[in-house]
């Protein structure tokens, strides 16, 4: 029985065309809404999907809801909806409420992930300790928590996507300038948690049951990152570390998450933390139920010698394809800033590492602030190789 997959947003990143691809080459009516023109699109994604509907903004949401009900009109019964972009799943969840798409969530479901404070309490279902948090609101109730938690603290949006907007406070002048600030939108204060991050990555079918799972390592937070605008290097690890796995699969199970990628962070410790752990232990950070940014899914190929897409569209459709790895590869994302003047140029690091190098090119101006402007993904066989490749694509040249 053929399936209709209605996709939102199919051309970002650039390699999101591979999710109407895989449902296509299963045998489902594959059908996709973007901003893009048709004459636009690349070869890849034309060849993608079944039909493909331009729309003047993925904002509007009437727009969007008419496309959706042009494919209803003209393919029948929606049977699944998805753009597995952070941005859009409140959205999408929209979508299938008023289309009445039984799989996937509706907009009452997703609050319990889309905003940071209310992750909170499944994390401590999943008996997972997080760190002590308020909603921001006066000065005076910001210094009642500093009070109690002392200084930094970070304050970001409770629901905002990856680390916009996000920043520390260290002290009282940055606390009242905080407080002086025309925000938008409501924000969350956390007391800070000196650690790395690591990810819970991977996918799960209709039954809350994990098909595919892995980890990735963090050294320096996103945060950072964006804020110094900073490189951006992380890797996957070829062994889940036994604590992480078993809290990650406790979180996922607690979220009652069905049919999703997911991504959840969580911080590794690196001094012990009154209240949170000793150095070494997990603290939770916050989940996505989306696929980890960027190209992250495509490393996940590259380490593993699978297709994630194919994965999923098999689950979204059959529900199955169970899939377990030995993780032949560690992958690493090496992002560079076009504001440093580096001492190896292309030609040098294909040289050296062309064996090695899955994927090399620019990243969209809007991943750049957390991802760098120009990135390269690898794979090798141990973490010292990672770390190598890492240092000689970030050589600078010296002044």
């Amino acid at each position: 029985m053929n399936k209709n997959f209605v996709f939102i947003s199919p051309t970002f990143p650039k390699t999101y065309y591979q999710f109407p691809k895989a449902w296509k080459q299963i045998g489902g009516t594959s059908l996709c809404i973007g901003e893009d023109s048709y004459d636009s699109l690349s070869q890849e994604m034309k060849d993608a999907c079944d039909e493909y509907y331009q729309v003047g903004s993925l904002m509007d949401y009437d727009q969007v809801y008419r496309a959706v009900a042009w494919f209803a009109h003209k393919h029948g019964k929606i049977d699944w909806l998805e753009s597995n972009n952070e941005f859009w799943l409140e959205q999408d969840a929209r979508l299938r409420t008023d289309f009445n798409i039984t799989s996937g969530d509706k907009s009452e479901d997703v609050q319990r992930y889309k905003f940071k404070s209310n992750m909170k309490a499944f994390y401590h279902q999943a008996g997972v300790p997080v760190a002590r948090y308020h909603l921001t609101s006066t000065l005076e109730e910001g210094r009642k928590f500093i009070a109690e938690v002392g200084y930094p603290v970070i304050v970001k949006p409770d629901n905002g996507v990856g680390a916009n907007a996000t920043w520390k406070i260290s002290d009282d002048a940055g606390l009242e300038d905080f407080y002086k600030q025309d925000l938008k939108t409501q924000y969350i204060m956390e007391e800070f948690v000196p650690g790395y991050i690591v990810s819970f990555d991977g996918i799960t079918d209709q039954d809350n049951n994990i098909i595919f799972k892995t980890s990735h390592t963090f050294p320096e937070p996103v945060m950072d990152i964006v804020n110094s605008k900073d490189e951006c290097f992380y890797w996957s690890e070829r062994e889940i570390p036994e604590d992480l796995d078993k809290m990650g699969t406790a979180v996922i199970h607690a979220f009652n998450i069905k049919g999703r990628f997911f991504h959840t962070e969580y911080f590794r410790l690196t001094e012990d933390k009154e209240g949170l752990g000793k150095k070494g232990d997990l603290v939770g950070l916050e989940v996505n139920m989306r696929p980890p940014g960027g190209y992250t899914p495509d490393m996940m190929n590259f380490a593993n010698d699978i297709n994630v897409y194919l994965i999923y569209a098999n689950m979204a459709m059959y529900n199955e394809g169970m899939y377990d790895t030995d993780r032949p590869y560690h992958t690493t994302y090496v992002g560079k800033r076009d504001k440093f003047n580096y001492k190896n140029n292309v030609a040098s690091i294909f040289t050296r590492y062309g064996q090695n190098i899955c994927i090399h090119d620019r990243m969209p101006d809007l991943l750049a602030e957390a991802m760098g402007n120009e990135f390269y993904v690898a794979r090798f066989k141990t973490v010292k190789e990672v770390k190598e490749f890492a240092n000689f694509v970030y050589a600078k040249v010296e002044e």
